[in-house]
């Protein structure tokens, strides 16, 4: 299993603040099994141009380990801008940002999808709406108050800071887990 995450804007590469610690969660609930993670490489700038290149990233790593490993089974998903980033990579466009989905031919090899403070609702929409493919594997957290995900008026960046201690994360690994062991 590998779980492949895109770190919100600004935030240093690597999994992020929230990627870090859902890969512990995902790995504490398996043990015994192999739980490998990937941090989407993208630039994460501000003014949210790197969400494309960050796509097509994220769906390049799916497509060459699926090649490689044929039964890993992944969770994707990504924090504000890297929420973003997952909608392009399974085919839900965002704005300008272009980049590369995952192939449909993989769909079935993502068992889950994890986003929190989503953009795209902001346009009142949501992966659940648009991809009747992830849709049904897709958990998706928008705080209250939280402007970014459209869950809010103003811009309370209070709420969009607090999935890493609301227990978002542990509520996202809990569904990942279950999607991946059918449980």
């Amino acid at each position: 299993m590998e779980v492949v995450f895109a770190r919100g804007t600004g935030e240093l590469p690597g999994l992020g603040v929230l990627g870090t610690p859902l890969v512990t969660a995902i790995r504490s609930a398996l043990p015994g099994r192999t739980v490998d993670a990937y941090a989407v490489n993208y630039a994460a700038e501000a003014s949210q141009a790197s969400a494309g290149p960050g796509a097509t990233d994220m769906s390049r790593h799916v497509s060459t380990v699926a090649a490689a490993c044929p039964g890993t089974r992944f969770v994707i998903g990504g924090y504000s801008q890297g929420a973003t980033v997952t909608d392009i990579a399974i085919g839900v466009p965002f704005g300008v940002a272009q980049g590369t989905a995952i192939p449909a031919d993989l769909a079935a090899r993502v068992a889950a999808v994890v986003v929190f403070g989503n953009p795209l609702g902001i346009t009142h929409q949501s992966i659940a709406q648009r991809s009747p493919v992830y849709g049904p594997k897709t958990k998706e957290f928008c705080n209250p108050g939280d402007a970014i995900c459209g869950n809010g008026n103003g811009g309370n960046m209070v709420a969009h800071l607090q999935y890493a201690t609301n227990g978002s994360v542990q509520q996202a690994a809990q569904f990942a887990v279950g999607k991946l062991t059918g449980a």
